[in-house]
Protein backbone atom coordinates (compact mmCIF):
# COMPACT_ATOMS: atom_id res chain seq x y z
CA UNK A 1 0.00 0.00 0.00
CA UNK A 2 1.12 3.50 -0.67
CA UNK A 3 -0.29 7.23 0.49
CA UNK A 4 -1.16 9.60 -2.03
CA UNK A 5 -1.69 12.80 -0.40
CA UNK A 6 -2.84 16.00 -1.32
CA UNK A 7 -0.87 18.88 -1.07
CA UNK A 8 -1.89 20.12 1.98
CA UNK A 9 -1.25 16.37 4.04
CA UNK A 10 1.70 16.49 2.26
CA UNK A 11 2.35 19.91 4.12
CA UNK A 12 1.49 18.82 7.41
CA UNK A 13 3.68 16.07 6.88
CA UNK A 14 6.19 17.92 6.13
CA UNK A 15 5.61 20.37 8.88
CA UNK A 16 5.37 17.60 11.56
CA UNK A 17 9.11 16.78 10.17
CA UNK A 18 10.63 19.80 10.84
CA UNK A 19 8.85 21.20 13.98
CA UNK A 20 8.10 17.74 15.73
CA UNK A 21 11.08 15.55 14.89
CA UNK A 22 13.31 18.25 14.27
CA UNK A 23 14.75 17.85 11.01
CA UNK A 24 15.47 21.48 9.91
CA UNK A 25 13.53 22.45 6.67
CA UNK A 26 16.70 23.35 4.50
CA UNK A 27 18.14 19.57 5.62
CA UNK A 28 15.08 17.95 4.03
CA UNK A 29 15.73 20.82 0.90
CA UNK A 30 18.70 19.34 0.62
CA UNK A 31 17.69 15.78 0.73
CA UNK A 32 14.81 16.84 -2.46
CA UNK A 33 17.06 18.06 -4.51
CA UNK A 34 20.06 15.49 -4.30
CA UNK A 35 17.33 13.04 -5.17
CA UNK A 36 16.00 14.61 -7.93
CA UNK A 37 19.48 15.41 -9.53
CA UNK A 38 20.38 11.93 -9.05
CA UNK A 39 16.99 11.09 -11.33
CA UNK A 40 17.85 13.82 -13.68
CA UNK A 41 21.30 12.58 -14.08
CA UNK A 42 20.42 8.98 -14.63
CA UNK A 43 17.98 10.38 -17.18
CA UNK A 44 19.61 12.96 -19.52
CA UNK A 45 23.12 12.88 -21.13
CA UNK A 46 25.84 14.60 -19.30
CA UNK A 47 26.36 17.42 -22.61
CA UNK A 48 22.83 18.33 -22.66
CA UNK A 49 22.22 21.92 -21.76
CA UNK A 50 20.20 22.17 -18.66
CA UNK A 51 17.66 25.30 -17.65
CA UNK A 52 15.91 25.40 -14.61
CA UNK A 53 12.85 27.80 -14.07
CA UNK A 54 12.50 28.94 -10.09
CA UNK A 55 9.51 29.88 -8.62
CA UNK A 56 9.96 32.40 -5.58
CA UNK A 57 9.00 29.47 -2.84
CA UNK A 58 10.38 25.95 -1.34
CA UNK A 59 9.65 24.43 -4.80
CA UNK A 60 12.22 26.94 -6.78
CA UNK A 61 14.56 26.68 -3.80
CA UNK A 62 14.60 22.87 -4.45
CA UNK A 63 15.26 24.31 -7.82
CA UNK A 64 17.90 26.23 -7.33
CA UNK A 65 19.88 23.86 -4.81
CA UNK A 66 19.46 21.01 -7.80
CA UNK A 67 21.43 23.47 -10.06
CA UNK A 68 24.23 23.91 -7.92
CA UNK A 69 24.43 20.21 -7.61
CA UNK A 70 24.24 19.31 -11.24
CA UNK A 71 27.01 22.67 -11.68
CA UNK A 72 29.14 21.14 -9.17
CA UNK A 73 29.44 18.32 -11.41
CA UNK A 74 29.97 20.21 -14.21
CA UNK A 75 26.85 19.58 -15.97
CA UNK A 76 25.51 22.78 -18.17
CA UNK A 77 23.22 24.32 -15.77
CA UNK A 78 21.45 27.44 -16.23
CA UNK A 79 18.58 29.36 -14.24
CA UNK A 80 15.34 31.45 -14.96
CA UNK A 81 14.11 32.86 -11.78
CA UNK A 82 10.70 33.70 -12.76
CA UNK A 83 9.12 34.50 -9.21
CA UNK A 84 8.94 37.54 -7.40
CA UNK A 85 12.19 38.56 -5.23
CA UNK A 86 9.97 40.13 -2.47
CA UNK A 87 7.79 36.98 -2.24
CA UNK A 88 11.25 34.46 -1.74
CA UNK A 89 10.56 31.96 0.93
CA UNK A 90 13.81 32.09 3.96
CA UNK A 91 15.44 28.40 2.34
CA UNK A 92 14.58 29.87 -1.58
CA UNK A 93 16.41 32.90 -0.68
CA UNK A 94 19.63 31.08 0.94
CA UNK A 95 19.82 28.37 -2.10
CA UNK A 96 19.87 31.33 -4.18
CA UNK A 97 21.99 33.18 -2.78
CA UNK A 98 24.47 30.13 -2.96
CA UNK A 99 24.03 29.34 -6.71
CA UNK A 100 25.03 33.28 -7.35
CA UNK A 101 27.81 32.69 -5.28
CA UNK A 102 29.44 29.97 -7.18
CA UNK A 103 28.84 32.08 -10.23
CA UNK A 104 25.31 30.10 -11.57
CA UNK A 105 23.75 32.41 -14.44
CA UNK A 106 20.48 33.57 -12.91
CA UNK A 107 18.09 35.01 -15.86
CA UNK A 108 14.79 36.75 -14.72
CA UNK A 109 13.42 36.06 -18.29
CA UNK A 110 13.02 32.61 -20.58
CA UNK A 111 16.74 32.57 -22.08
CA UNK A 112 16.18 32.49 -26.08
CA UNK A 113 18.34 29.01 -26.48
CA UNK A 114 18.17 25.69 -26.98
CA UNK A 115 17.91 23.24 -23.89
CA UNK A 116 18.59 19.74 -23.70
CA UNK A 117 16.43 19.80 -20.60
CA UNK A 118 13.63 21.83 -19.23
CA UNK A 119 12.82 21.81 -15.37
CA UNK A 120 10.20 23.29 -13.62
CA UNK A 121 10.67 24.37 -10.05
CA UNK A 122 8.15 27.51 -10.34
CA UNK A 123 4.87 26.01 -8.38
CA UNK A 124 4.70 23.73 -5.71
CA UNK A 125 1.89 21.51 -4.27
CA UNK A 126 0.73 24.19 -2.60
CA UNK A 127 -0.69 25.72 -5.67
CA UNK A 128 -4.58 26.17 -5.59
CA UNK A 129 -5.45 29.19 -8.00
CA UNK A 130 -5.51 29.56 -11.42
CA UNK A 131 -2.46 30.23 -13.13
CA UNK A 132 -2.55 33.57 -15.65
CA UNK A 133 -0.35 36.80 -16.28
CA UNK A 134 3.75 35.89 -16.48
CA UNK A 135 3.36 32.77 -15.12
CA UNK A 136 1.06 31.83 -18.09
CA UNK A 137 3.16 33.03 -20.04
CA UNK A 138 6.27 31.17 -18.87
CA UNK A 139 5.16 28.03 -18.52
CA UNK A 140 3.02 27.79 -22.35
CA UNK A 141 6.97 29.61 -23.58
CA UNK A 142 8.07 26.21 -21.53
CA UNK A 143 5.89 23.98 -23.12
CA UNK A 144 6.62 25.35 -26.19
CA UNK A 145 10.50 24.45 -26.65
CA UNK A 146 12.02 21.17 -27.29
CA UNK A 147 14.03 19.21 -24.86
CA UNK A 148 13.19 16.38 -21.92
CA UNK A 149 10.63 18.05 -19.78
CA UNK A 150 11.34 17.66 -16.00
CA UNK A 151 8.67 18.68 -12.69
CA UNK A 152 10.25 19.28 -9.31
CA UNK A 153 7.18 17.05 -7.18
CA UNK A 154 4.75 17.68 -9.24
CA UNK A 155 4.05 19.88 -12.77
CA UNK A 156 3.60 23.08 -12.26
CA UNK A 157 -0.48 24.27 -13.00
CA UNK A 158 -1.61 20.87 -11.74
CA UNK A 159 -3.65 20.59 -8.77
CA UNK A 160 -2.91 18.31 -6.39
CA UNK A 161 -5.57 17.98 -4.97
CA UNK A 162 -7.72 16.72 -8.17
CA UNK A 163 -5.57 16.44 -10.87
CA UNK A 164 -7.12 19.31 -12.54
CA UNK A 165 -5.51 21.90 -14.60
CA UNK A 166 -5.49 25.66 -12.89
CA UNK A 167 -5.45 27.01 -16.44
CA UNK A 168 -2.56 26.10 -17.76
CA UNK A 169 0.15 23.54 -17.00
CA UNK A 170 3.56 22.61 -17.52
CA UNK A 171 4.06 19.03 -19.73
CA UNK A 172 6.41 16.72 -18.01
CA UNK A 173 8.35 14.17 -19.33
CA UNK A 174 9.17 12.84 -15.79
CA UNK A 175 7.86 14.74 -12.20
CA UNK A 176 10.28 13.41 -9.61
CA UNK A 177 7.95 13.52 -6.57
CA UNK A 178 9.52 14.34 -2.82
CA UNK A 179 8.63 11.37 -0.22
CA UNK A 180 4.83 10.53 -1.88
CA UNK A 181 3.31 10.71 -4.89
CA UNK A 182 0.51 13.48 -5.27
CA UNK A 183 -2.87 12.51 -5.49
CA UNK A 184 -3.15 14.81 -8.41
CA UNK A 185 -0.66 13.25 -10.79
CA UNK A 186 -2.68 10.22 -10.03
CA UNK A 187 -5.94 11.39 -11.36
CA UNK A 188 -6.79 12.52 -14.65
CA UNK A 189 -6.03 15.13 -16.44
CA UNK A 190 -3.22 15.72 -13.88
CA UNK A 191 -2.02 12.35 -14.78
CA UNK A 192 -1.74 13.19 -18.74
CA UNK A 193 0.86 16.45 -17.75
CA UNK A 194 3.03 14.09 -15.12
CA UNK A 195 4.34 11.80 -17.53
CA UNK A 196 6.40 9.12 -15.57
CA UNK A 197 6.65 9.81 -11.99
CA UNK A 198 9.36 8.78 -9.82
CA UNK A 199 9.28 8.54 -5.86
CA UNK A 200 12.03 10.03 -4.29
CA UNK A 201 12.28 9.27 -0.22
CA UNK A 202 13.71 12.52 1.88
CA UNK A 203 12.51 11.24 5.64
CA UNK A 204 9.30 12.90 5.67
CA UNK A 205 7.63 11.79 8.99
CA UNK A 206 4.12 10.27 7.38
CA UNK A 207 2.96 8.55 10.27
CA UNK A 208 0.06 10.83 10.56
CA UNK A 209 -1.54 9.28 7.69
CA UNK A 210 -1.89 5.83 9.46
CA UNK A 211 -5.62 5.01 9.90
CA UNK A 212 -6.16 8.61 8.40
CA UNK A 213 -9.87 8.07 6.34
CA UNK A 214 -9.11 11.77 4.66
CA UNK A 215 -5.50 10.07 3.30
CA UNK A 216 -6.38 8.20 -0.28
CA UNK A 217 -4.05 5.06 -1.04
CA UNK A 218 -3.54 2.71 -3.29
CA UNK A 219 -2.02 -0.58 -3.87
CA UNK A 220 0.75 -2.45 -5.07
CA UNK A 221 1.11 -5.40 -6.66
CA UNK A 222 3.20 -7.11 -3.78
CA UNK A 223 0.19 -6.11 -2.03
CA UNK A 224 -1.73 -8.88 -3.61
CA UNK A 225 0.45 -11.63 -1.49
CA UNK A 226 -1.28 -10.52 1.77
CA UNK A 227 -5.04 -8.94 0.45
CA UNK A 228 -5.93 -11.70 -1.22
CA UNK A 229 -7.74 -14.84 0.75
CA UNK A 230 -5.83 -17.72 1.64
CA UNK A 231 -6.63 -21.46 0.62
CA UNK A 232 -5.86 -24.14 3.06
CA UNK A 233 -4.82 -27.80 2.58
CA UNK A 234 -8.24 -29.40 4.25
CA UNK A 235 -10.93 -27.70 2.01
CA UNK A 236 -13.82 -28.49 -0.22
CA UNK A 237 -15.44 -26.48 -2.04
CA UNK A 238 -18.04 -25.48 0.67
CA UNK A 239 -14.96 -24.14 2.32
CA UNK A 240 -14.63 -21.30 -0.52
CA UNK A 241 -18.44 -20.32 -0.78
CA UNK A 242 -21.17 -20.74 -3.00
CA UNK A 243 -21.80 -17.61 -4.91
CA UNK A 244 -25.58 -17.06 -6.60
CA UNK A 245 -25.47 -15.35 -10.01
CA UNK A 246 -28.66 -13.35 -10.81
CA UNK A 247 -27.84 -12.36 -14.46
CA UNK A 248 -28.18 -12.79 -18.15
CA UNK A 249 -31.81 -11.85 -19.85
CA UNK A 250 -32.68 -13.71 -22.82
CA UNK A 251 -29.63 -13.50 -25.66
CA UNK A 252 -27.15 -11.36 -22.76
CA UNK A 253 -25.97 -15.14 -22.08
CA UNK A 254 -22.44 -13.60 -22.09
CA UNK A 255 -22.82 -11.53 -19.60
CA UNK A 256 -23.86 -14.50 -17.32
CA UNK A 257 -20.75 -16.42 -18.26
CA UNK A 258 -18.09 -14.09 -18.05
CA UNK A 259 -19.50 -13.15 -14.57
CA UNK A 260 -19.62 -16.69 -13.32
CA UNK A 261 -16.24 -17.71 -14.90
CA UNK A 262 -14.83 -14.79 -13.14
CA UNK A 263 -16.08 -15.77 -9.71
CA UNK A 264 -14.51 -19.58 -9.80
CA UNK A 265 -11.41 -18.06 -11.66
CA UNK A 266 -10.61 -15.89 -8.15
CA UNK A 267 -11.79 -18.83 -5.92
CA UNK A 268 -15.14 -19.74 -4.89
CA UNK A 269 -15.71 -22.80 -4.54
CA UNK A 270 -19.29 -23.30 -6.44
CA UNK A 271 -21.02 -21.03 -8.79
CA UNK A 272 -24.85 -21.39 -9.67
CA UNK A 273 -26.00 -18.80 -12.41
CA UNK A 274 -29.76 -17.71 -12.52
CA UNK A 275 -30.78 -17.02 -15.62
CA UNK A 276 -33.44 -16.75 -18.64
CA UNK A 277 -34.48 -20.34 -19.76
CA UNK A 278 -33.27 -19.26 -22.82
CA UNK A 279 -29.98 -19.05 -21.82
CA UNK A 280 -29.52 -22.08 -20.29
CA UNK A 281 -27.99 -24.73 -23.28
CA UNK A 282 -25.51 -22.25 -24.04
CA UNK A 283 -24.17 -21.29 -20.25
CA UNK A 284 -23.75 -25.57 -19.96
CA UNK A 285 -21.97 -25.87 -22.57
CA UNK A 286 -19.83 -22.39 -22.17
CA UNK A 287 -19.27 -23.08 -18.40
CA UNK A 288 -20.20 -26.84 -17.62
CA UNK A 289 -18.86 -26.34 -13.93
CA UNK A 290 -21.35 -23.96 -13.03
CA UNK A 291 -25.39 -25.06 -11.94
CA UNK A 292 -27.64 -23.88 -13.89
CA UNK A 293 -31.00 -22.49 -12.85
CA UNK A 294 -33.48 -20.61 -15.01
CA UNK A 295 -37.07 -18.80 -14.83
CA UNK A 296 -39.24 -17.75 -17.46
CA UNK A 297 -41.29 -15.81 -15.05
CA UNK A 298 -40.69 -14.37 -11.43
CA UNK A 299 -41.38 -16.66 -8.55
CA UNK A 300 -40.79 -15.54 -4.78
CA UNK A 301 -40.43 -19.09 -3.64
CA UNK A 302 -37.61 -19.98 -6.06
CA UNK A 303 -35.77 -17.03 -5.85
CA UNK A 304 -36.12 -17.12 -1.46
CA UNK A 305 -34.60 -20.77 -1.97
CA UNK A 306 -32.09 -19.88 -3.68
CA UNK A 307 -31.08 -16.91 -1.29
CA UNK A 308 -30.92 -19.38 1.05
CA UNK A 309 -28.94 -21.47 -0.41
CA UNK A 310 -25.97 -19.08 -1.32
CA UNK A 311 -23.45 -16.96 0.73
CA UNK A 312 -23.10 -14.41 -1.58
CA UNK A 313 -25.28 -12.92 -4.86
CA UNK A 314 -24.60 -10.88 -7.48
CA UNK A 315 -27.35 -9.21 -9.49
CA UNK A 316 -27.06 -7.20 -12.78
CA UNK A 317 -24.99 -8.53 -15.59
CA UNK A 318 -26.95 -8.89 -18.59
CA UNK A 319 -29.87 -8.78 -16.63
CA UNK A 320 -31.91 -6.50 -18.52
CA UNK A 321 -34.96 -3.58 -17.39
CA UNK A 322 -37.85 -6.03 -17.98
CA UNK A 323 -40.44 -6.49 -15.31
CA UNK A 324 -39.02 -9.57 -14.40
CA UNK A 325 -35.65 -8.19 -14.09
CA UNK A 326 -37.14 -5.44 -11.48
CA UNK A 327 -38.98 -8.02 -9.05
CA UNK A 328 -35.72 -10.26 -9.03
CA UNK A 329 -33.90 -7.28 -7.62
CA UNK A 330 -36.63 -6.12 -5.44
CA UNK A 331 -37.14 -10.09 -4.01
CA UNK A 332 -33.40 -9.44 -3.26
CA UNK A 333 -33.62 -6.91 -1.01
CA UNK A 334 -36.59 -8.25 0.33
CA UNK A 335 -35.19 -11.81 1.32
CA UNK A 336 -31.28 -11.20 1.12
CA UNK A 337 -29.49 -11.92 4.01
CA UNK A 338 -25.62 -12.19 2.43
CA UNK A 339 -23.50 -9.90 1.00
CA UNK A 340 -24.88 -9.07 -2.19
CA UNK A 341 -22.87 -7.04 -5.00
CA UNK A 342 -25.01 -4.93 -7.48
CA UNK A 343 -23.75 -4.38 -11.29
CA UNK A 344 -25.25 -2.72 -14.46
CA UNK A 345 -28.65 -3.37 -14.99
CA UNK A 346 -28.96 -4.22 -11.33
CA UNK A 347 -27.77 -0.36 -10.71
CA UNK A 348 -30.38 0.69 -13.44
CA UNK A 349 -33.24 -0.63 -12.21
CA UNK A 350 -31.90 0.42 -8.44
CA UNK A 351 -31.59 4.02 -9.38
CA UNK A 352 -35.80 4.15 -9.49
CA UNK A 353 -35.72 2.64 -6.60
CA UNK A 354 -33.64 4.28 -3.93
CA UNK A 355 -35.58 3.37 -1.06
CA UNK A 356 -34.51 0.02 -1.27
CA UNK A 357 -30.86 1.17 -0.10
CA UNK A 358 -31.69 3.31 3.02
CA UNK A 359 -33.53 0.55 4.22
CA UNK A 360 -31.52 -2.34 3.02
CA UNK A 361 -29.72 -4.42 5.86
CA UNK A 362 -27.51 -6.95 3.84
CA UNK A 363 -24.29 -5.66 3.15
CA UNK A 364 -24.35 -4.61 -0.28
CA UNK A 365 -21.50 -3.33 -3.06
CA UNK A 366 -22.11 -1.55 -6.52
CA UNK A 367 -19.87 -0.91 -9.04
CA UNK A 368 -21.33 2.02 -11.92
CA UNK A 369 -19.58 3.15 -14.36
CA UNK A 370 -19.87 7.17 -14.35
CA UNK A 371 -22.95 7.10 -16.51
CA UNK A 372 -24.88 4.55 -13.81
CA UNK A 373 -23.54 6.68 -11.23
CA UNK A 374 -25.64 10.28 -12.12
CA UNK A 375 -28.53 7.03 -12.67
CA UNK A 376 -28.07 6.70 -9.10
CA UNK A 377 -27.10 10.33 -8.00
CA UNK A 378 -29.73 12.12 -10.70
CA UNK A 379 -27.18 14.32 -11.97
CA UNK A 380 -24.96 14.85 -15.53
CA UNK A 381 -22.04 13.53 -15.90
CA UNK A 382 -20.24 16.95 -16.48
CA UNK A 383 -21.21 17.91 -12.93
CA UNK A 384 -19.79 13.84 -11.33
CA UNK A 385 -16.49 14.56 -13.28
CA UNK A 386 -15.93 18.10 -11.58
CA UNK A 387 -16.54 16.83 -8.30
CA UNK A 388 -16.39 12.70 -8.27
CA UNK A 389 -14.62 12.13 -5.30
CA UNK A 390 -16.87 14.53 -3.09
CA UNK A 391 -19.95 13.24 -4.58
CA UNK A 392 -19.09 9.73 -3.88
CA UNK A 393 -17.99 10.59 -0.67
CA UNK A 394 -21.34 12.10 0.48
CA UNK A 395 -23.00 9.26 -1.55
CA UNK A 396 -21.55 6.44 0.96
CA UNK A 397 -21.83 8.66 4.05
CA UNK A 398 -25.99 8.72 2.73
CA UNK A 399 -26.17 4.98 1.89
CA UNK A 400 -24.38 2.03 3.63
CA UNK A 401 -23.08 0.45 0.76
CA UNK A 402 -19.53 0.14 -0.71
CA UNK A 403 -18.86 1.86 -4.26
CA UNK A 404 -16.69 1.26 -6.91
CA UNK A 405 -16.80 4.20 -9.02
CA UNK A 406 -15.66 2.84 -12.36
CA UNK A 407 -13.01 5.20 -14.84
CA UNK A 408 -9.86 4.96 -15.79
CA UNK A 409 -8.96 5.85 -12.35
CA UNK A 410 -11.34 4.07 -10.58
CA UNK A 411 -12.33 4.95 -6.88
CA UNK A 412 -13.84 2.51 -3.77
CA UNK A 413 -15.38 4.36 -1.09
CA UNK A 414 -17.23 3.49 2.22
CA UNK A 415 -18.37 5.40 4.92
CA UNK A 416 -15.61 5.93 7.86
CA UNK A 417 -12.93 4.19 5.38
CA UNK A 418 -9.91 5.72 3.11
CA UNK A 419 -10.48 6.53 -0.49
CA UNK A 420 -9.16 3.59 -2.68
CA UNK A 421 -7.90 4.84 -6.15
CA UNK A 422 -6.88 1.83 -8.11
CA UNK A 423 -3.88 2.96 -10.30
CA UNK A 424 -3.42 -0.27 -12.62
CA UNK A 425 -4.78 -1.17 -15.47
CA UNK A 426 -4.96 0.22 -19.03
CA UNK A 427 -7.08 1.38 -22.00
CA UNK A 428 -6.92 -1.84 -23.28
CA UNK A 429 -9.54 -2.88 -20.81
CA UNK A 430 -12.24 -0.59 -22.47
CA UNK A 431 -14.02 -3.18 -24.04
CA UNK A 432 -18.32 -4.67 -23.74
CA UNK A 433 -17.66 -7.28 -20.70
CA UNK A 434 -15.25 -6.36 -18.59
CA UNK A 435 -17.47 -4.82 -15.90
CA UNK A 436 -18.98 -8.28 -16.10
CA UNK A 437 -15.65 -9.73 -15.05
CA UNK A 438 -15.07 -6.84 -12.22
CA UNK A 439 -18.55 -7.63 -10.89
CA UNK A 440 -17.89 -11.58 -10.88
CA UNK A 441 -14.17 -11.21 -9.60
CA UNK A 442 -15.55 -9.37 -6.20
CA UNK A 443 -18.21 -11.82 -6.00
CA UNK A 444 -15.41 -14.33 -6.15
CA UNK A 445 -13.42 -13.35 -3.13
CA UNK A 446 -16.21 -11.98 -1.36
CA UNK A 447 -17.49 -15.82 -0.96
CA UNK A 448 -14.39 -16.42 0.55
CA UNK A 449 -15.58 -14.76 3.47
CA UNK A 450 -13.66 -11.58 3.02
CA UNK A 451 -14.82 -7.98 4.06
CA UNK A 452 -16.68 -6.55 1.33
CA UNK A 453 -14.48 -3.10 1.50
CA UNK A 454 -11.57 -5.40 1.16
CA UNK A 455 -12.83 -7.71 -1.71
CA UNK A 456 -14.22 -4.67 -3.39
CA UNK A 457 -10.64 -2.81 -3.15
CA UNK A 458 -8.74 -6.24 -3.80
CA UNK A 459 -11.42 -7.21 -6.49
CA UNK A 460 -10.76 -4.24 -8.55
CA UNK A 461 -6.88 -4.14 -8.47
CA UNK A 462 -6.68 -8.16 -8.96
CA UNK A 463 -9.40 -7.06 -12.59
CA UNK A 464 -6.86 -4.43 -13.33
CA UNK A 465 -3.58 -6.51 -12.85
CA UNK A 466 -5.12 -8.97 -14.76
CA UNK A 467 -6.11 -5.85 -17.89
CA UNK A 468 -2.07 -5.45 -17.66
CA UNK A 469 -1.28 -9.01 -18.00
CA UNK A 470 -3.63 -9.34 -20.82
CA UNK A 471 -2.23 -5.62 -22.84
CA UNK A 472 0.97 -7.74 -22.65
CA UNK A 473 -0.30 -11.06 -24.49
CA UNK A 474 -2.49 -9.17 -26.56
CA UNK A 475 -1.92 -5.60 -27.71
CA UNK A 476 -3.55 -2.83 -26.76
CA UNK A 477 -6.47 -2.34 -29.12
CA UNK A 478 -6.95 -6.76 -29.28
CA UNK A 479 -8.01 -7.32 -25.53
CA UNK A 480 -11.29 -9.39 -25.24
CA UNK A 481 -13.43 -9.64 -21.78
CA UNK A 482 -12.27 -13.36 -21.53
CA UNK A 483 -8.32 -12.32 -22.15
CA UNK A 484 -9.01 -10.45 -18.86
CA UNK A 485 -10.05 -13.68 -17.01
CA UNK A 486 -7.14 -14.92 -18.10
CA UNK A 487 -4.80 -12.01 -17.49
CA UNK A 488 -6.13 -12.89 -13.36
CA UNK A 489 -5.31 -16.43 -13.84
CA UNK A 490 -1.75 -15.15 -14.48
CA UNK A 491 -1.84 -12.54 -11.81
CA UNK A 492 -3.15 -14.99 -8.96
CA UNK A 493 -0.57 -17.27 -10.29
CA UNK A 494 1.98 -15.59 -9.79
CA UNK A 495 0.94 -14.29 -6.59
CA UNK A 496 0.85 -17.89 -5.56
CA UNK A 497 4.35 -18.53 -6.45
Amino acid sequence: MRYLPTGNWMQKADAHTIHEIGIPSLVLMERAALGIAEVIKSKVQKNKKILIVCGSGNNGGDGFAIARLLHDENYSVGIAFVGKTESMSDECKQQYCICKNIGISIETEIPDEEYGVIVDAIFGVGLCREISGKYASVIECLNAMKGYKVAVDIPSGVNSLDGKILGIAFKADLTVSVQCEKLGTVLYPGKDFAGEVVVKSIGINTELYQNNIEICYTLEQDDLCTCLPKRVANSHKGTYGKVLMITGSKGMAGAAYLSAKAAYVSGAGLVQIYTAKENRSILQQLLPEAIISTYTEYSEEELKQLLNWADVVCIGCGLGQEKTADKLLQGVFQFCKVPCIIDADGINLLSEKMELLEESTFPIALTPHMKEMTRLLKCSVAKLNADRMNILTDFVKRYPVVCALKDARTLVAKENHPLFVNTAGNSAMAKAGSGDVLAGVITGLTAQHMNLYDSVVSGVYLHANGGDYAKKSCGVYSVLAEDLISGIKDVLKQVEQ
